[in-house]
């Protein structure tokens, strides 16, 4: 997350007025300012086992426990922290995001809308029994396997609400367009495999909006045998796991669990990627920062293969053209491994993007992770461009790096 310009300790602290709720009661939080000035300085911090939300020239703004705060102090980095207290929690007023049984009723009502064009699947169950719900859409559902494949996913982290959103609009977007006789959408649904599923972290994402009220929660919720809650799907990804830029500490936010794929969510989605030989892209929608990112994460070296890498570079280039983001290398930010990209591309050599949406910062007057309902349609607007760039190349993503044209299998 590279952001521009310094704010003051008064408007950063907002982002974090919603209490994000130890794992136990009796486990305090802290709000931490630390000195950084590169992406190694960074990985050093990320290794600590901090959960890393802000990022400026001189300095990152993290969230972790007094442990991790003792680490940061060590180092001898620690400019400034705050414990977080119960009076910091944020009221959500945010009534159009849809919680679990809301995206289940609109899911249900696109595949109404366009019964022989779309699909209701699940992947799998989460940790606590949820299913972990999915819209799969082709003009040719019989045949999809032998079609063209777009994997789109949201929630991997539970505050990330707008991630979910997202992918739950264009799944909308996608069908209303296609209904109501859109030419490029109808050619596109009609020769490719999309599919989506908006909330890979459906406990987490439930437990955060809880009672009404925000609680900064980010992993899924598993118990763990300390008495600890959750694990960050993110970290929990089998290639290069555990190698750098996650804890092994249960009560850490990048909480890498006890081993690859621990978790039902994550195993689902290995388990689903690897029953449909066909995706060739991979996108996966996080919140915040305005970037488009690719691997590698767990190394600072680019991809090897110069193809792949251009493909990677070029493809984020054109699709900044449309949203703003900043592409880049996702070590870049800082070293993290075991995420949802790594695997997909270095496992399955599956092109693979993570979109860290808007806002570019904490602004928006609710916070980056909790920016209101407000920017929904203009995060939804400035994606779906992308998304259908991606659908466009997904037959041969390699087709970008001579400027070739839309090319539907016949």
């Amino acid at each position: 997350m590279k952001l521009r310009g310094i704010l003051s300790l008064a408007v950063l602290s907002l982002m974090f007025l919603p209490i994000r709720h130890a794992q136990t009661a009796d486990t305090t939080q802290y709000w931490m300012k630390i000195e950084a000035t590169d992406k190694f300085q960074r990985s050093v911090v990320a290794d600590t086992g901090v959960s890393i939300e802000i990022l400026r020239d001189d300095f990152i703004i993290a969230l972790g426990s007094q442990a991790e705060k003792n680490r940061i102090e060590k180092l001898g980095w620690l400019i400034s922290s705050y414990p977080l207290t119960a009076e910091m929690d944020f009221p959500a007023k945010d009534a159009e995001y849809h919680n679990f049984v809301e995206r289940e009723a609109l899911l249900k009502s696109l595949n109404k809308k366009l019964p022989q064009q779309t699909q209701l699947f699940s992947i799998g169950k989460s940790v606590e029994g949820r299913e972990i719900q999915g819209i799969r859409i082709s003009g040719n559902l019989a045949q999809a396997d032998q079609l063209p494949a777009l994997l789109i996913m949201g929630g991997h982290h539970a505050r990330e609400h707008l991630s979910i959103e997202t992918a739950l609009r264009i799944a909308q977007q996608l069908v209303d367009d296609y209904a109501a006789g859109d030419a490029r959408v109808m050619s596109l649904v009609d020769h490719r495999d999309i599919h989506i599923i908006p909330a890979i972290n459906p406990d987490g994402q439930e437990w955060d909006i809880k009672d009404g009220r925000y609680k900064m929660w980010r992993k899924n919720r598993r118990a763990n045998s300390n008495g600890t809650y959750g694990v960050d799907l993110n970290r929990n990804y089998g290639y290069q796991w555990g190698t750098g830029g996650s804890s092994k500490d249960p009560n850490s936010d990048t909480y890498m669990g006890p081993r690859p794929f621990s978790e039902p969510e994550t195993i689902a989605v290995k388990n689903y990627v690897e029953a449909h030989q066909n995706i060739s892209i991979l996108l996966s929608l996080h919140t915040f920062s305005q970037l488009i990112l690719y691997p590698w994460g767990h190394t600072y070296d680019p991809i090897t293969q110069q193809n792949d890498l251009r493909v990677h570079e070029v493809m984020a280039q054109k699709m900044a053209e449309w949203n703003g983001y900043k592409p880049q290398q996702s070590s870049d930010l800082y070293i993290a491994s075991g995420d949802t990209t790594d695997w997909s591309y270095g496992e399955h050599k599956i092109i693979s993007f993570t979109f860290e949406l808007d806002p570019a910062n904490n602004g928006f007057g609710g916070g980056g992770f909790y920016p209101g309902a407000g920017v929904i349609r203009e995060v939804v607007d400035k994606n779906y461009q992308p998304v259908l760039y991606l659908l466009e190349y997904s037959d041969n993503p390699y087709r970008v790096l001579d400027g070739g044209g839309i090319s539907f299998p016949r």
